[in-house]
């Protein structure tokens, strides 16, 4: 007789065995069968003790006007780093004050840069803004937040997240001591903000929250430091604005380093910025437990009733879908070697005392040759 000892249909050695050598096999198979179940007993115990299942991101620009051009590139562009990192835009919702992609001013339409070589558009054919223009108020954010939304509200501009869910909120703009400004003409203040942080944890809508805004005086909304200026960035001549923010620049920066199955974690991230304005020692959690999707899955006993097929679309449908325009996205990745390439060089324009200085020159000239009474002629 041969005996063999298997792990998942794999036989780990085979003997051909005396009657001890039968008793000690079996409590080998024994203690390795008790360990094994052990073992996934503790995978599965440490996943559903780990209450973060899912991300959620909410991003908010709250300025409005050319000027503040930086601040909607700055907005999509943690857009675009957290779909690249893999959460879903059915999981983030997206607030932008205004539409600089088409705004008379910009001399490339249907495109926003956050690079002053103008080779990195973050605003793709696949950007989907869930607030945009007036729509952007304090009243709807913290709507968001709070969950107290109508009825009607569409699901694509709820936060619809539970106290398995890790919650990313970046907001940018214009701000001040304890209080941050929605397009120019309305506040939040740092009570309020509390205030709205404080009943998604009664209402249990999130697991951990990580907070991140880019404003002047940003630390007065959950501290008391202040004194603090957000510095802008990446200036355009041919556009004619700062192109992004100093701090969200970096962190772009850093971002573009980070793939989904990454460890490298938030201590490392708060390096991007000074030591005096970001405090802070969270060292043990994942950059992609709030910039990146979740591949954790929950094992569950329930049927689950599963609709009919769907019914074949007639030949007719299916020809006409062939001759439509094909669909395609701009390929905007890999980006890293744009953001640190050197400046490209820019054409040469003669600064104004030039031509002021050439424009006397001239005069100087015509009244040596003909005199001043033929001034009248010019004019």
């Amino acid at each position: 007789m041969l005996l063999c000892l298997t792990d998942g249909g794999i036989a780990l050695f085979c003997v051909n065995p005396t009657s001890w050598q039968i008793i000690v096999f079996i409590y080998i198979y024994i203690y390795i069968y008790i360990y094994m179940g052990n073992v996934h007993s503790d995978k599965a115990g440490q996943f559903f003790n780990s209450g973060h299942t899912n991300n959620w991101a909410v991003l908010v620009c709250t300025s409005r006007f050319w000027f503040n051009y930086r601040h909607v590139a700055n907005t999509l562009s943690v857009y675009r780093s957290v779909k690249r990192l893999g959460i879903p835009d059915s999981r983030i919702v997206l607030m932008l004050a205004d539409d600089m992609a088409c705004n008379h001013r910009n001399p490339k339409p249907a495109t926003v840069f956050s690079h002053k070589n103008m080779e990195l558009n973050v605003y793709g054919d696949d950007v989907e803004v869930d607030y945009r223009g007036y729509e952007v108020t304090v009243e709807n954010f913290l709507r968001v937040l709070t969950g107290r939304l109508p009825a009607s509200t569409p699901r694509s501009k709820r936060l619809l997240s539970d106290d398995r869910s890790n919650i990313l909120i970046y907001l940018t703009g214009h701000g001040g001591n304890g209080f941050l400004k929605f397009q120019d003409s309305e506040e939040i203040s740092n009570v309020e903000l509390a205030d709205a942080f404080e009943q998604m944890w009664q209402k249990r809508r999130y697991n951990e929250l990580l907070f991140i805004i880019d404003t002047c005086q940003g630390a007065s909304m959950y501290d008391s430091q202040v004194g603090e200026d957000s510095l802008s960035h990446q200036p355009d001549l041919a556009i004619g604005v700062h192109l992004m923010d100093r701090y969200t620049f970096y962190l772009l920066e850093f971002l573009e380093d980070i793939h989904p199955s990454s460890t490298t974690n938030m201590n490392q991230l708060f390096k991007v910025c000074p030591k005096s304005q970001c405090v802070s020692t969270p060292g043990r959690v994942l950059i992609t437990d709030f910039f990146g999707s979740v591949r954790k899955v929950e094992i569950t006993m329930e049927t689950i009733n599963l609709s009919s097929p769907m019914e074949p679309l007639p030949e007719r449908i299916l020809s006409e879908d062939r001759q439509r325009e094909t669909q395609y996205y701009v390929d905007q990745l890999p980006v890293s070697g744009i953001i640190h390439q050197k400046a490209k060089q820019r054409d040469w324009h003669p600064p104004d005392g030039f031509i002021l200085g050439l424009w006397t020159l001239i005069l100087i000239v015509f009244f040596k040759t003909y005199g001043i009474k033929h001034l009248k002629h010019i004019f």
